[in-house]
């Protein structure tokens, strides 16, 4: 099959627009490769102390010039139910690689902070800046410059983007990400959104909530709805990181053991010592981020990944922008129906034919691009296949080549919309996103009067005193990367879930993030430029009507130009102290914009040589808009 037209256009503008940026980082990863491996370059004190601690076999093996050694970094602790199997990884990682000649040390660990955990907490103002943290302390481990090859054990929210975004800074080293797969499936997650909605309505206690949580999330694994974290996993597949079909394979069981063991031997082959050399700098390019992209969008995925993407995508050099990402998503159809956009869960999802079948849908279709470089080797095809054991030997075969259940995954010729699960979204409010793929068509347009907040315990307030039954545009403002750290706003979907229930128009904006989570609630969130930053939600007052409309992407306010420019901006709210914001003041200061990944750069290259209102006159001038 011929490559979609707007696939291929799409991608072509992307190389067009990155050629510098990919340019110079191709030449700093060559650069890399022609000085050699580390240890070629390590004194021999600077080795004996790199192989000072270890066994007497990996001892004599380091020796040898020609044995691979590979670096673990790992996102382990016993918090997180996807991350807590990684505790045996590195075990199983050496036990492997000394099969293979080679050696694996543990090179080091970084942080991994729970969304589930700090929902509505202080500590989630830390969440979307732990995505640095994470790629700074993936650079700290490696950065001994004595390894070959690099294996990432992580899985969810801002922990694989951020190893990511530290394996792509290490260009030249071989990369492959070892997930820990689902936990089992527990609650229905439609049970357990009920339940959450009859709290909110002070229906039920905190007894039965917590029982129905204790229910949903009971064991080891990633979370089942399709979040971020699932979403991630995804990703890994599309992009070329995992072993074929390693996303979703069950921890603690034979098959996800013989898989951790299958990347170290992998890990192994793929380093320069090899035949099949495969640096991570040269394996992610144009094409592979555009095919993650297909896939987000195919799988109607998590809204966190609009930023996360981009962030991953800048760190190779490569220059996405939301264009891209909607442009895709007006292209490629909805093939996958996973809580929060239908009733499934991931494990019903994988039963269903689950990624295989989804890649070979896209492939077949024209999609995504076979012919990209994976850490299985090239080609995409190879990731229409599944693991299974065979007399105890992992092998692969073809995956479903037809759905098994049409109500949660379908193939292209019959897709649940024929359009992916994200929007642009952009006026004179700023430019933002929208998840589409869980909300009803009926809730896609609103104009109505906005109730303005700052604090997303306001509007709780305001619901609970009833002052929200009604038609209403809520705007959440200062929740943006430079104003608290962009933290997600989950608490709000259950809360306005109820008031979409009671048959009122509802939507969000905002330019804080919605959890990966996020469902029915029709929500344009990211908006940039931020109100912190002098964006027009800084001058938004109550009963201004917003018109909010997925269909055509429009985010307006339907104030005059003029009167708004009038107006005084509200101001920015004071950073908040404890719970470790004092450490992140210099990135709030320093942090670039959310439609470009929200990553933190130098604050010293941002420059202001406007007033908050020369600003805002400047970007409505840019968007050519008049409110009429």
């Amino acid at each position: 099959m011929s490559l979609n037209p707007v696939v291929a256009e799409v991608t072509a503008r992307i190389v067009a627009r990155s050629q510098d940026s990919r340019a110079a980082y191709l030449e700093n990863m060559q650069r890399a490769i022609d000085s050699q491996p580390g240890r070629a370059k390590l004194s021999c004190a600077n080795w004996a102390h790199a192989f000072a601690a270890s066994p007497g076999v990996d001892k004599v093996r380091a020796l040898d010039p020609n044995a691979p050694n590979i670096g673990i970094v790992s996102a382990y602790n016993d918090m997180l139910s996807a991350h807590q199997p990684l505790e045996e990884y590195p075990a199983l990682i050496k036990e492997a690689a000394r099969e293979v000649g080679a050696t694996a040390q543990f090179a080091g660990g970084v942080p991994a902070m729970c969304d589930g955990v700090t929902q509505g907490r202080p500590g989630m103002e830390l969440s979307l800046f732990s995505r640095d943290v994470i790629a700074m302390a993936t650079a700290v481990a490696l950065t001994h410059d004595a390894f070959d090859s690099a294996l990432y054990l992580g899985v969810c929210d801002k922990i694989v983007p951020g190893l990511v975004m530290g394996a792509l800074t290490f260009s030249h080293l071989p990369a492959l990400f070892v997930p820990a797969g689902p936990m089992t499936s527990g609650l229905p997650n439609s049970e357990k959104a009920r339940i959450r909605a009859l709290y909110a309505e002070g229906k039920v206690g905190r007894a039965e909530l917590l029982e129905a949580e204790s229910a949903s999330y009971h064991g080891p694994g990633t979370c089942t709805f399709y979040g971020t974290a699932n979403t991630n996993q995804m990703l890994m597949e599309l992009m070329g990181f995992h072993l074929p079909g390693s996303a979703f394979v069950h921890p603690n069981t034979p098959l996800r053991e013989a898989l951790v063991k299958e990347a170290a031997r992998r890990a192994a082959a793929v380093t320069a010592k090899g035949n099949e050399y495969v640096p991570v700098g040269r394996m992610i390019d144009e094409k592979s981020i555009v095919n993650g992209v297909v896939g987000l969008m195919a799988t109607g995925g998590s809204t966190n990944l609009a930023l996360h993407i981009i962030a991953m995508a800048h760190a190779a050099g490569i220059a996405l922008t939301l264009e891209d990402l909607d442009d895709i998503s007006r292209a490629t159809p909805l093939l996958a129906r996973v809580y929060p956009n239908g009733s499934a869960d991931v494990n019903h999802f994988q039963a269903a034919g689950g990624m295989a079948f989804v890649i070979r849908e896209l492939l077949k279709a024209g999609l995504v691009h076979e012919d990209v470089l994976t850490i299985a080797g090239p080609g995409l095809s190879r990731y229409a296949q599944e693991p299974f054991l065979e007399g105890g030997e992992l092998k692969w075969r073809d995956g479903a080549i037809e759905t098994l259940d049409p109500a949660i995954v379908r193939p292209v010729s019959d897709p649940f919309s024929k359009e992916g699960g994200l929007r642009l979204m952009a006026g004179n409010l700023g430019r933002g996103v929208m998840k589409i793929s869980a909300v009803k068509p009926e809730h896609h347009v609103i104009t109505a009067p906005c109730a303005v907040f700052q604090e997303q315990e306001d509007f709780i307030a305001a619901f609970k005193r009833g002052e929200l039954d009604r038609d209403v545009v809520v705007v959440v403002r200062f929740q943006g990367p430079s104003a608290n750290g962009m933290p997600e706003l989950h608490n709000l979907s259950p809360l306005i879930s109820v008031l979409l229930d009671r048959g009122y128009k509802v939507a969000l904006v905002t330019d804080g993030r919605m959890s990966g989570a996020s469902g029915k609630t029709p929500a344009a969130i990211h908006v940039t430029p931020e109100a912190a930053k002098g964006g027009p939600l800084a001058y938004v007052q109550d009963g201004d009507v917003i018109s909010v409309n997925a269909e055509t992407g429009e985010l307006k306010i339907l104030v005059d130009e003029a009167m708004l420019l009038a107006r005084t901006p509200a101001n920015v709210p004071a950073s908040k102290p404890g719970f470790g914001r004092e450490l992140f003041g210099w990135m709030r200061a320093g942090v670039g914009a959310a439609d470009a990944g929200a990553s933190v750069k130098d604050a010293a290259a941002e420059v202001k040589d406007k007033t908050e209102q020369e600003a805002l006159i400047a970007y409505l001038q840019v968007l050519g808009t008049s409110v009429k």
